[in-house]
């Protein structure tokens, strides 16, 4: 199966490895004993086959900190590395269709209430997204946490109480979904009752048209899964399970061996269906080689189930005639009904499709008011009813998502041109850029899409809807008193549509971004009690919209930008106190004479190059004058020298021209000093001499 996501590079290596073991398995399969590489091989083949032409699919064991395969059918696995936070834990299966995998992930609430995974990579299509959840192997910890799900921005399932304790659906949720900008987001939202924890993932492509229900069908609805059993089945199957076709999605069909207790019959082939596994659905035919029949004991088949009151439910119905005494049509007919309502009218299994042993597929999608969806097939022709196999799915609206560049998704909706693509896949994430830039704290969360699922928005984020657009825009930022750090970065301007920020109370520092000025729809702006510096932007002045502006608590300096004064008669609240370095308008003091900036970094230029000039002259001098003691110590230590070296040679040898010598010798003293006191003066005006 194809693989994607962040890890895809981990997963390109190791095929690339297996590449040259795979051609040795085509060339040497028949010599190749141990049974175990044999099979390993021989996967690793089919998986190279069907990633070059099969449906995407990608598995992800959470928690787990390499790929791995799991038994009976040697699925492959991967790691979650790098999709999302979280941490990861030793796993309890609360079920026994749970994939055989001993580790997940889970949340903890100090991380923020909502935690996402957010997989890349994922071509355009139609998916069949599959969560399953686990319990953390801990004492310590709540055997069963409560918390709500989203796929895409859209609230897909909400866990109750009691879910771990269920050998069926409620283990997991799935949903059937259109991804159509190359990613795909995965949402668990805390409600205050333990920590979501998350076992596996399954993201797998099936046929743009599967599951087609009428009109409604398309890239602004999701079908999540409610019911999906196998009449008559001993146990539940996946797809796989089953040997059903991979753009099947691997469903899983649950088993349902009677309706009540002597209403029906179950019963079963192994004679091939016909028409089964075709496109777009690809069912498995196993689904169609069993069926209950119902009984003279209650003719009518009857399946009830509890709802969601007033909502839309599309709903399939399998069926295959494989009951030995049925051989021709006409024999079994009957009306189906729907609380009550008949939406299949005489019904006639080996006539609608062609044969006896043959599959044939109903749909329809109804409204359901209350709390109670009934299914009634009702004889009208033979004395009884039958059908294979049952799917009931919960009709969603999807939510639209948050403007593209102003939340965590680059959304773009089918129909736009290229150009458009390319401009979305380039907006930087705004709100991203200012998480990062003002360090906010974890327990704020900031995953996900800022607006949907709308029962789970973010804190300090004000969101507005355009029908128009059929969009959501951020309108406001209320982040104060949050303890923020940081700085206030450039990118807020792509927040076009913002009316209102407030981040008072906060330790930002750094200066204003000129680029606020651009946001022309801006009416109140609070970024007062922080530690911003340097001077207003001239830029504000264009806040044309401007209502309130507190800029007071902060050391801030120079003169309010003349526009901004000048707004002060227009009824305008603006707040420059507490800025020591603030200058210009009444109630701040008088402006000395003003310099240009140019002016103001020519000064600062020339300063600092008359400093360098003087440091260097500084140390010329010192290293000038450290060179004239030097050389003057020198000549010294050399005179001495030459005057020892005289009386060394006038010793007893010369003794008999005593008289004659001392004379001579005073004479010669007297030059000596003479010269030696010239070459010191000579020394200290000129610098040293050279003697020989």
């Amino acid at each position: 199966m194809n693989a994607g996501g962040n890890a895809n590079e981990d997963t390109t290596e190791y095929r690339t490895d297996r590449i040259v073991d795979i051609g040795l398995y085509l060339s040497r399969r028949t010599e190749i004993e141990d049974q175990q590489t044999h099979l390993q091989l021989k996967n690793d083949l089919v998986e190279h086959i069907w990633n070059k032409f099969g449906p995407y699919a990608l598995r992800i064991s959470c928690g787990s900190r390499k790929d791995i395969r799991s038994p009976p059918t040697n699925t492959l696995w991967y790691k979650d590395f790098a999709y999302t936070g979280g941490i990861p834990a030793n796993a309890t299966r609360p079920s026994y269709i749970t994939p055989p995998l001993s580790t997940l992930r889970y949340f903890p609430l100090s991380e923020g209430p909502e935690n996402c995974y957010n997989i890349n990579r994922v071509p355009s299509g139609h998916y069949l997204v599959r969560i399953f959840y686990g319990l953390v192997d801990d004492p310590n910890f709540d055997n069963e946490p409560l918390f709500d799900i989203s796929v895409e921005g859209t609230l897909v399932d909400s866990l109750g109480a009691g879910w771990s304790n269920e050998d069926d659906e409620h283990v997991f949720t799935e949903t059937i979904v259109f991804l159509t900008d190359g990613t795909v987001s995965l949402c668990f939202h805390s409600t205050g009752h333990g920590n979501p924890a998350i076992l596996s993932i399954e993201i797998q492509q099936v046929n743009d048209n599967a599951y087609n229900f009428g009109p409604l069908f398309g890239k602004g609805t999701i079908l999540k899964t409610v019911k999906r059993f196998s009449s008559g089945q001993g146990r539940p199957k996946f797809g796989e399970d089953y040997g059903g076709d991979p753009w099947g999605g691997d469903r899983f069909f649950n088993s349902l061996t009677t309706f009540g207790e002597s209403s029906d019959k179950p019963i079963s082939v192994e004679s091939p269906i016909k028409k089964s596994s075709i496109a777009p659905n690809f069912y498995p035919q196993g689904l169609y080689q069993s069926a209950l029949v119902s009984t003279d004991v209650e003719p009518a088949l009857t399946y009830s189930m509890d709802v969601e009151p007033n909502s839309n439910y599309s709903i399939w119905l399998h069926f295959a005639e494989i009951d030995p005494s049925i051989t021709k049509a006409g024999q079994r007919v009957f009306d189906i009904l729907i609380n009550g309502d008949i939406v299949f009218k005489a019904v006639d299994v080996v006539s609608m499709s062609g044969d006896v042993k043959t599959a044939l597929v109903l749909n329809t999608t109804v409204a359901i008011d209350g709390r109670t969806l009934t299914i009634n097939l009702k004889p009208i022709n033979g004395s009884h009813a039958i059908i294979s196999a049952i799917e009931i799915f919960l009709v969603l609206t999807a939510e639209a998502k948050t403007s593209s560049g102003e939340g965590t998704y680059l959304t773009v909706s089918f129909g736009f041109s290229s150009q458009d693509f390319d401009l979305a896949l380039i907006t930087i994430s705004a709100l991203q850029s200012l998480k990062k830039a003002l360090q906010l704290p974890h327990r704020l969360g900031w995953n996900g899409d800022p607006c949907v699922p709308r029962q789970h928005p973010w804190n300090g984020a004000d969101c507005r809807f355009d029908g128009a657009n059929k969009r959501w825009y951020i309108d406001g930022l209320g982040l104060d008193n949050q303890g923020l750090h940081g700085f206030l970065p450039r990118d807020v301007s792509k927040l076009s549509h913002l009316q209102s920020i407030n981040l008072s109370g906060n330790s930002i520092r750094g200066t204003i971004p000129p680029s606020l000025g651009t946001i022309t729809t801006l009416e109140i702006l609070d970024l007062s009690y922080n530690f911003l510096n340097g001077s207003i932007p001239e830029t504000l002045g264009q806040l044309h919209s401007l209502q309130i502006l507190n800029l007071n608590g902060n050391k801030l300096y120079g003169r309010v930008p003349a526009a901004l004064s000048g707004r002060l008669l227009h009824r305008a609240s603006f707040n420059f106190t507490d800025n020591a370095g603030l200058c210009g308008i009444p109630g701040l003091r008088t402006c000395g004479p003003h310099l240009s900036l140019g002016a103001k970094v020519g000064i600062a230029i020339a300063v600092f190059l008359a400093l360098l000039l003087i440091v260097g002259c500084s140390i010329i001098w010192w290293k000038r004058r450290q060179n004239i003691l030097r050389a003057q110590r020198l000549a010294g230590d050399l005179q001495c020298i030459s005057q020892f070296n005289k009386k060394q040679l006038r010793g007893p040898f010369y003794a008999r021209e005593a008289p004659y010598a001392k004379k001579r010798t005073q004479f010669s003293r007297d030059v000596q000093m003479t010269i030696h006191n010239q070459n010191s003066r000579t020394a200290s005006e000129d610098g040293p001499i050279l003697l020989s």
